[in-house]
């Protein structure tokens, strides 16, 4: 009897050992992954006071951290209604998700008003717009110059060096533009 007892106590034993396994396993293919560093782009009811730029809030949302909020500008003042996707246009980024590229800091072969950095941004979905990203606009609210030929252009130098940091760092890689 000790015999069969000891057996049965290994098996129960051996099954109990698997048991929490397997659920386990089971568990760690239904868990959802963890929501990746994103940013999202949204147009706000504020202007820049002496251009009348539209202010843009890029949001940048990293998990385990505090969202952080940065103003940009897109497109010039004049051209909020032109045609979002066609090249040349001046008007805002079409809405939709972007791939977000390296940040690559410019040097002085490059204009002024792209400002220190660059972040590289690829539309992932169709659109005659192209070469896209983030940099500093320096003419923001100050002058004629004001606004971007399209793409994302942050207000406060200080601003675009921190994002450019937080999105190297987190390895951020989708933007959402949402209207």
């Amino acid at each position: 009897m000790g015999r069969k007892l000891g057996q049965l106590l290994g098996g129960c034993v051996l099954a109990a050992t698997l048991a929490p396994s397997a659920a386990a396993q089971e568990l760690a293919i239904a868990e959802p992954e963890a929501p990746a560093p994103r940013l999202t782009l949204e147009r706000t009811n504020r202007r820049l006071p002496r251009t009348g730029d539209p202010i843009w809030d890029l949001k940048l949302e990293i998990p385990g951290q505090p969202v952080r909020h940065f103003e940009a500008v897109s497109g010039r003042a004049e051209y909020q209604g032109a045609n979002r996707h066609q090249l040349g246009s001046q008007a805002p980024l079409p809405p939709g998700t972007y791939s977000i590229g390296a940040v690559e800091p410019l040097g002085h072969e490059y204009p002024r008003e792209l400002g220190p950095v660059w972040i590289g941004l690829e539309p992932l979905f169709s659109t005659g717009r192209r070469v896209l990203g983030i940099h500093l606009d320096p003419s923001a609210g100050r002058n004629w110059n004001s606004g971007t030929g399209g793409c994302i252009g942050l207000i406060h130098r200080d601003e675009m060096l921190s994002l450019a940091e937080l999105v190297r760092r987190s390895a951020a890689q989708t933007l959402i533009v949402s209207n």
